[in-house]
């Protein structure tokens, strides 16, 4: 397999929110404010876009539905009014130059239907092209413990091992049934680098405890993805192979099992990340994500 740099960030957004309903009725989740360590309010997309950013990525695809065309635009593409930025600080002015200039690096992609993630991900095929990407959930947003930001941790693991790798973060028993969990085994003694044995979408916890248990760990505790994906462009072969054949899982064309026929064909690096994701997708979460975020700036 040819090394690529990586260049590209997908980012799918086209979902409906319905767990954050009624809010998202009329604000789409991904455009709920945070507050950044400069106090700063941004919308939860510019924070992602930023993470991909400061790993190197230059363009950026977000996967949207088509009726979201203006909100987007109106953020990354058009510049207030004239009236409104004459209001505005100097340095607020400046961050809206910033806007249009990061715009510049954003395409926007559309999924007619929302017919799941993996089909969102796959609407991303022909402008991915026969590139190595790097996938981003649009309800998640992340913070490092060390001097590199979390995607660029990724990334610099896919320069290493030069095939797909899924990030990771170290979750317990109880929380298994809202996170895809891995095995497979420890590839140095810092227990962070790992050969990917099997994948798993919200296993049962008495099927994780015979099947997905990692040697070493506590044995209530188990490796689940932690929402940052560096793979190859393989993986829309199987993805477009789900859809063809109408495969569905819960109704709707899933991304876990496609990376697992990836993992199968291609191999798979998992890899634990310093650092700390916050999830915006669930209210109990978003609430304590304004809590924490700002604090471990």
């Amino acid at each position: 397999m040819q090394k690529n740099r990586v260049k590209k960030a997908i980012i799918p957004v086209a979902g409906f929110g319905t767990r954050l309903f009624p809010a998202t009725k009329v604000v789409k989740k991904e455009l709920f404010p945070i507050i950044d360590g400069d106090g700063r309010a941004k919308p939860v997309i510019l924070a992602i876009i930023e993470e991909a950013i400061s790993a190197g990525i230059t363009e950026v695809g977000i996967v949207i539905q088509p009726d979201d065309k203006e909100i987007f635009e109106n953020l990354f593409k058009k510049p207030p009014k004239k009236e409104l930025f004459a209001k505005l600080s100097p340095q607020n002015q400046e961050y809206s130059r910033y806007l249009q200039d990061l715009g510049s690096k954003i395409t926007l992609l559309f999924q007619e239907e929302q017919l799941g993630y993996g089909h969102a991900v796959f609407c991303a095929k022909n402008w991915v092209q026969n590139e190595p990407f790097l996938l981003m959930l649009g309800d998640h947003i992340y913070t490092s413990n060390s001097e590199k930001s979390c995607a660029s941790q990724v990334l610099d693991v896919y320069k290493q091992v030069n095939q797909s790798v899924v990030s990771l973060s170290v979750m317990s028993g109880e929380m298994l049934y809202k996170a895809g969990c891995v095995t497979g085994v420890w590839q140095e003694e810092s227990n962070s680098i790992l050969k990917v044995t099997q994948l798993y979408e919200k296993p049962p916890i008495e099927y994780a405890q015979s099947h997905l248990h990692v040697g070493g760990m506590p044995e209530n505790e188990f490796l689940c993805m932690f929402g940052l994906y560096l793979l190859t462009p393989k993986i829309f072969d199987f993805l477009a192979e789900h859809i063809n054949q109408n495969f569905r899982e819960r109704g709707e064309f899933q991304l876990t099992s496609c990376l697992e026929r990836l993992r199968q064909q291609e191999g798979m690096t998992g890899y634990v990340v310093k650092g700390k994701c916050f999830d915006v997708g669930l209210p109990d979460a978003y609430r304590q994500t304004m809590i924490d975020f700002t604090s471990v700036l």
